[in-house]
């Protein structure tokens, strides 16, 4: 019998190749990789072509599942006059044109990878965010991405396809780039950093973990038409992430204990104060639905994924 093909748009990404990856693996799906340039995934499956800005569609004859992990995300020092207006053309306009020709293409269900900003910025320690409360998007990359959830699930009630939305906060694990790979960065100079008297407290999720989630959703019969939050189910504060990512990496920490008050006034001073909210501001996820719902716990621990992150990262600079 011929396994369901899966196609999963932005296959060249960190997390679309990581689950296309998965996948090849674990075969009970045969997936095929939707990427916008070169991709390390050429020759070990199936691939096409793919872009968001365009509107030439691949071929989803065969497909049952969608996996939308392809996205316009955060673009440092935006330079757009608007930038809301370019979010919504690839995160709203691009993921319903793609949607839209699922539906006719008869595919059965469409995952959409969104993100934890769609439910707001920050939570206050111990009330973390849930994935039915409402939702508070902020910034035009979580409004666009919030818009889309809103238009792809009333494309599932009006055709019958199946919709399931999925919202990670960060991300990380071997080959992580961006925000985590600075701390990493950091963490590997053995340098003093002010960052010894954080008590905020934010949910990350390792690559395993987001990607056995997104697996199990592809055919669990309950995940149909529902919104879950995915993390490691284990938070931490930034100076506990420290800790930790500088155990990981073999180097001695030293975190000195200046109070918050005080790096968000240097912030301020500095114009940083976006940087310090993300290192002070706490941001936790409630996953309890998923083990409810569909009895999925994290199968990686936080642990494990945090050395097998670091030892990557010293290959590369080895």
């Amino acid at each position: 019998m011929t396994a369901p093909k899966v196609l999963v748009t932005g296959a060249g990404g960190f997390v679309g190749e990581a689950v296309v990856l998965k996948l090849l693996v674990d075969k009970k799906f045969s997936p095929i990789a939707a990427v916008r340039g070169a991709s390390r995934l050429h020759g070990l499956c199936p691939a096409v072509a793919f872009d968001l800005t365009h509107t030439v569609l691949p071929d989803l004859g065969d497909v049952q599942v969608v996996i939308h992990a392809a996205a316009r995300v955060h673009v440092t020092n935006e330079t757009c006059v608007d930038a809301l207006i370019e979010f919504r053309k690839v995160n709203v306009e691009g993921t319903l044109r793609l949607a839209r020709h699922a539906v006719q293409s008869g595919v059965k269900r469409f995952i959409f990878i969104s993100s934890i900003k769609v439910n707001g910025e920050n939570t206050i320690v111990g009330q973390p965010f849930t994935a039915d409360d409402q939702p508070r998007p902020l910034d035009p990359y979580a409004i666009s991405k919030f818009e889309a959830e809103e238009a792809l699930m009333q494309i599932g009630q009006s055709t019958g396809m199946e919709v399931v939305i999925i919202r990670p906060p960060l991300v990380y694990g071997p080959g992580v780039k961006a925000n985590f790979l600075s701390l990493l960065s950091l963490a590997n100079t053995g340098i003093p950093l002010p960052l010894g008297a954080i008590r905020n407290q934010r949910s990350l999720v390792a690559i395993g973990n987001l990607v056995s989630f997104v697996i199990t959703c592809i055919d669990h019969p309950r995940a149909v038409n529902q919104k879950f939050l995915v993390s490691d189910g284990q938070d931490l504060s930034t100076t506990q992430l420290l800790q930790r990512l500088s155990k990981a990496l073999g180097k001695r920490v030293w975190l000195l204990p200046i109070p918050e008050q005080l790096l968000k006034l240097a912030a301020f001073i500095l114009g940083k104060q976006a940087v310090v909210q993300r290192l002070c501001g706490s941001l936790q996820l409630d996953i309890a639905k998923n083990r409810e719902l569909l009895a999925w716990v994290p199968p990686v621990h936080m642990h494990l994924a945090m050395r097998r992150t670091a030892s990557h990262f010293l290959e590369k600079q080895t």
